[in-house]
């Protein structure tokens, strides 16, 4: 399994933006496609965006398409989420993954996941 550190998470108002990393380390990072999922308080974990070994293929939650920027630069072991346009229900802790299916379709099919970090987002 690949070991998965999450960070720049934080307080940001309404409108703003955060850039999410994600930092992997064990086995090849190029095998493994990349999601990022978030989990508010008392709800269930929800997709938000995930990219292919390749970088060739991305894929957004509704939510988020036309916010949100998933990127990965294999030579430095990180994938990247750029967040803009922050709304308050964006508010989570967000997660990143690894799997090592061609396209990861459920939580499920992830093998690794990291601890999160914390986005707050205020009105």
């Amino acid at each position: 399994q690949v070991q998965l550190v999450e960070s720049g998470g934080g307080l940001v108002q309404a409108g703003g933006s955060l850039r999410l990393s994600c930092l992997a380390s064990g086995r090849t990072f190029t095998r493994y496609a990349m999601g990022w999922f978030r989990q508010a308080p008392g709800k269930e974990r929800e997709f938000v965006a995930r990219i292919t070994w390749s970088g060739g293929r991305t894929d957004y939650a509704d939510s988020v398409q036309g916010r949100f920027t998933i990127g990965r630069d294999n030579a430095k072991n990180t994938v990247y989420l750029q967040m803009n346009s922050l709304k308050p229900e964006d508010t989570a802790v967000y997660y990143c993954a690894a799997s090592l299916k061609f396209v990861p379709y459920s939580k499920n099919e992830y093998d690794s996941w990291g601890q999160g970090t914390q986005v707050t987002v205020s009105s």
